[in-house]
């Protein structure tokens, strides 16, 4: 229940009980004062008659007066309290708006210094502290990715250089062959930061040409066959209808890249990976569906979050930094575009890209 309401229902509630209470006053002021019986035995008036007739006259007038006044009072509250509870209104609306991207915007202010205009004030600087806190975070995370970049790829020439010599033993090689492993990873991760730092800043500006997905999902399938052969996956495309969507070729090609490696990472061995490409109204839909464990209905929401893992048991034997769908979402976001995740434990998990086709 709303506060105007609320007020709306007390303030009733008070002019009913004034009202009752004027009836009463009303009544005990001009109620007619108890007669003496009449001696003669003549007369015929009972006094009776004469209590009843004043009192009936008495109700009508305080229902006539008292009720108008009572509705008037009533309305009048009604449009008063829905005036001075306005700005709660427009501040609510307002900050609904109001999201990690945008806090650089300002609620307006009704400029009269009463107790919402306080508070409106109050709000803004508690979003100007929250968006120099953002900031600060992303200038951080910028700065670290790129220092940690050159002693990362000083580390990577090194192990490859290393692994060139031919008087290294197995066990050597070998031990030189996973630390290079590690480095890639870890250099993958500051790639990953720093794309979607850079992204939440907007600082990457994506180039708005015709693209033909249909072109881009069958290569897309096909680089997904070599990643699949080692783990016996069949990858396959089961519609590929010809549709031209505009954005950033590079990027849609690196959307369908991670969701397909997704695809194949958390399936199950001998499993397979279907991609389907088709018209939905005015947008074209991608549809990767793989075989697997699958994610529980719980975890589904977070699992565009970075980092975030679904089966942490299972993801120590998964390969990758966590980051994929991350940066997935944001190339579908920023094509104007929207991305699903279903899953059916244990029989088949679907990700569902809707693009705008190009004009």
């Amino acid at each position: 229940m709303s506060i105007r309401t609320r007020l709306a229902l007390w303030y009733a509630g008070i002019m009913f009980v004034s009202l009752l209470a004027m009836g009463a006053l009303s009544y005990h002021a001009f109620a007619p004062e108890p007669r003496a019986p009449r001696q003669s035995v003549g007369d015929a008036s009972n006094p009776d008659d004469t209590d009843e007739s004043d009192l009936g006259e008495i109700f009508p007038i305080i229902f006539w007066c008292g009720m108008p006044a009572c509705l008037l009072a009533l309305g009048g509250g009604w449009w008063m309290m829905r005036r001075a509870l306005a700005p709660v209104a427009a501040l609510t609306q307002a900050a609904q708006r109001i999201n990690e991207h945008n806090l650089a915007e300002r609620l307006p202010r009704t400029g009269n210094g009463d107790e919402f205009d306080r508070l409106t004030e109050v709000f803004n600087a508690m979003t100007e502290r929250l968006n120099q806190s953002f900031a600060r975070i992303r200038e951080f995370t910028l700065h670290a990715s790129h220092e940690l970049k050159t002693p990362l790829t000083i580390m990577h020439g090194e192990l490859e250089t290393g692994l060139q010599d031919r008087t290294l033993t197995d066990e050597q090689r070998a031990q030189l062959e996973s630390e290079l492993d590690e480095v890639q990873r870890l250099a993958k991760i500051v790639d990953g930061l720093t794309l979607l730092t850079k992204a939440d800043a907007g600082q990457i500006k994506l180039a708005r040409e015709s693209v033909r997905l249909d072109e881009l999902v069958r290569e897309a399938c096909t680089d997904a066959q070599s990643l699949a052969r080692p783990h016996e996956i069949q990858v396959s495309v089961t519609a590929c209808e010809q549709l031209t969507v505009a954005g950033d070729r590079h990027r849609l090609r690196q959307l369908l890249l991670n969701l397909t490696d997704n695809a194949i990472k958390y399936n199950e061995r001998k499993g397979t990976v279907t991609l389907r490409l088709g018209r939905a109204g005015e947008a074209a839909e991608v549809a990767i569906a793989n075989t697997g464990p699958g994610i529980p209905a719980d975890t589904l929401p977070r699992v565009f979050d970075p980092f975030f893992r679904a089966d942490a048991s299972h993801s120590q034997t998964v390969e990758g930094c966590g980051l994929g769908l991350s940066i997935a979402r944001w190339i579908v976001t920023a094509h104007r575009g929207t991305i699903q995740l279903t899953s059916e434990p244990n029989r088949l998990t679907t990700a569902t890209v809707r693009l705008p086709l190009a004009p």
